[in-house]
């Protein structure tokens, strides 16, 4: 039997990160004054940028890139694979996308964030499911994801 421990390993931590445990944090670049809450999962390759909140029980996925000053609600999850070959990738990295997003981020509690990128200064709310990428800057609700104001 493999036991795995969760725990902070192989991961670049900017000053003043605050962490609540237990977390599982592997190969990730965190920025400086970044808070990341209990029950989050932030994979390698993951780069989170400064003055970020992660709230508990998010799911970060490899290949996800957060610029500065964001916010990610409470069970936000990343998605890298779109099951594009009718299933899982199955380890098959070469599959599996990026996502980006951009600086003044906020991520509501619950949203779905598939492999896309979001430009600076948006919203999404709670339980939305963003399918495609975001070039305005404004509000986002729903599943799929739709602009409902800009700001």
């Amino acid at each position: 039997m493999d036991r795995l421990k969760v725990g902070i390993k192989n991961t670049s931590l900017g000053l003043d990160v605050k962490i609540v445990e237990p977390v599982n944090i592997y190969g990730a670049t965190i920025g400086s004054n970044s808070f990341i809450g209990p029950f989050v999962e932030i994979q390698k390759d993951v780069t989170i940028g400064e003055d970020c909140k992660i709230q508990s029980h998010s799911f970060i996925c490899e290949l996800v890139t957060i610029g500065n000053q964001c916010f990610v609600g409470h069970g936000v999850m990343f998605v890298n694979d779109l099951f594009e070959t009718g299933g899982p990738a199955n380890g098959n990295k070469e599959l599996w996308k990026k996502t980006s997003i951009g600086n003044n981020v906020s991520l509501g509690s619950n949203a779905t964030i598939l492999p896309v990128e979001i430009c600076d200064g948006v919203v999404i709310g709670a339980g939305a499911v963003v399918t495609k990428s975001i070039k305005v800057k404004g509000i986002y609700v729903g599943n799929p994801a739709r602009l409902i104001r800009k700001i």
